[in-house]
């Protein structure tokens, strides 16, 4: 399953089914800044900074979770050629937000490294463009639970192959496939129902 998908996910569940499910794309000005943002972190590559080695766009998976993705940078420490500390940082075109999808992001990330290098990953950071200000991320338990909690739901989503109906909420508005959606129909697909706004 593309990580990625988790974010999607957790920001709406019609949106991570119309994405892959569906296969419908779209573009808004928060996509394009966030494609504009992630253009120096999407070039393969490393360089050292502070007593880390940052590297760029590193592909991630995990064999046991059934994910597969890439991270944008991934600070590492090596001690005789061997990673022994990792943190994922995953950059974002706006501010701070009050969501947990970019947390389980992370998340999904570090459990990944974790396989991946064997070692444990204890925090991570999201990087936000607007405010030009790093997050720092502990992976504790109850973030962890909640990270393979939605793993589940994604996994049990993209195997049922239904797309969930609409439900109007105040993120509609920012969502890039909100004009393929169409959430502001539900009332007239369900004439006897109202719409059901999240807050």
């Amino acid at each position: 399953m593309p990580l990625s998908l988790l974010n999607d996910l957790l920001y709406c569940n019609r949106r991570a089914a119309l994405k892959h499910i569906e296969g419908w794309w779209s573009s808004n000005e928060h996509t394009l800044l966030g494609e504009l943002n992630h253009e120096h972190a999407d070039l393969p590559g490393f360089e050292h900074r502070a007593g880390w080695k940052l590297l760029r766009a590193l592909p991630v998976w995990s064999d046991s979770l059934g994910l597969s993705g890439k991270a944008d940078i991934v600070e590492v420490r090596e001690t005789r050629g061997r990673i022994t500390e990792a943190r994922p940082v995953e950059y974002k075109s706006g501010r701070k937000s009050k969501w947990i999808n970019d947390h389980v992001q992370l998340c999904a990330q570090a459990l990944c490294l974790e396989e991946m290098l064997g070692i444990s990953v204890a925090e991570g950071f999201i990087f936000h463009a607007k405010s030009q200000q790093r997050t720092a991320v502990e992976m504790n338990d109850a973030l962890r639970a909640e990270t393979l909690e939605a793993i589940t739901r994604l996994r049990v989503l993209l195997d049922s192959s239904t797309v969930p109906p609409p439900i109007l909420t105040p993120r509609c508005e920012g969502c890039s496939l909100h004009e393929i959606c169409l959430p502001e129909l539900s009332r007239a697909r369900h004439p006897n129902r109202l719409f059901t706004v999240e807050t």
